[in-house]
């Protein structure tokens, strides 16, 4: 039986509580308060959990804390204090499991604090995190357009090679992330009420569902003709109107290619 998505949050607030070396836990993205409304039957638990000074290494190998330990299938790491546990139920937990100092590069948008130690080291991280998601979520449109052409070059040029799978990626992934960045920063505000300021795929397709789907049509094609069609659907819609639209570069990758 599937159990409720709060009934895991309380369940993972109860075992940091009773931890004696765990000191605090703050619930992100969706599983957090603010973002409630959007939660749906897939959103995963994102939390940071922080362990008290010092005591990492000794902390991090044991997740005996976890709820329901009789339903965990699978637990793995992701990087030094990164970490997921997967239920039988399919509920997937994705946390940080770290001190305050470990976690100060980290990038936060919706958050709850559930519980904090004394000195409010969650508060500050939280801010902290804030600002800096917003820094690193500054778009830069004109950077953007030259990137992507940049990519599709790249990918398009490992393909022809034979690097398919290399190719692919830089078709499939980095033109695509820096296409979405330079749609988002040519828009602004408008329609862009979902998006993640920590990754432009987040939620596109609900702020831009013409484009989302247009560029959705490109990606299930092989590769190189994916590759072309993200170009010109980057062009249709991000030149007309705009000086800065790199279109001498565009056409010598047009050139280069044979399109």
């Amino acid at each position: 039986m599937r159990r409720g998505f709060e009934e895991l949050s309380a369940g993972i607030a109860a075992g940091v509580r009773a931890h004696d070396d765990l000191r605090g836990v703050v619930l992100l993205g969706s599983a957090s308060a603010d973002a409630a409304a959007r939660r749906d039957e897939w959103s995963d638990h994102d939390f940071f959990a922080l362990i008290a000074p010092g005591r990492g290494p000794a902390v991090r190998p044991d997740l005996g804390w976890l709820p329901d330990q009789d339903r965990i299938v699978l637990t793995a790491r992701e990087g030094e204090v990164g970490f997921v546990a997967l239920y039988d139920d399919a509920r997937l937990c994705e946390f940080a499991l770290a001190e305050a100092e470990e976690l100060s590069g980290a990038l936060v948008t919706d958050a709850t604090i559930v519980e904090d130690d004394a000195d409010g080291a969650l508060a500050a991280l939280v801010a902290r995190g804030r600002t800096q998601a917003e820094q690193a979520g500054a778009l830069d449109p004109v950077n953007d357009a030259r990137l992507v052409l940049v990519k599709l070059l790249i990918g398009v040029g490992r393909v022809r090679r034979g690097e398919v799978l290399a190719g692919g990626a830089f078709i499939r992934q980095w033109a695509v992330q820096h296409l979405l960045r330079a749609l988002r920063g040519r828009a602004g505000e408008q329609g862009a009420s979902f998006g993640d300021p920590c990754d432009p795929f987040r939620r596109f397709e609900q702020d831009f569902p013409v484009w989302g789907a247009r560029i959705a049509d490109a990606l299930s094609r092989p590769p190189e003709e994916a590759a072309r069609e993200l170009y010109l659907f980057a062009r249709e819609v991000l030149e007309p109107g705009w000086a800065q639209f790199p279109s001498r570069a565009a056409d010598v990758v047009a050139l280069r290619l044979g399109w």
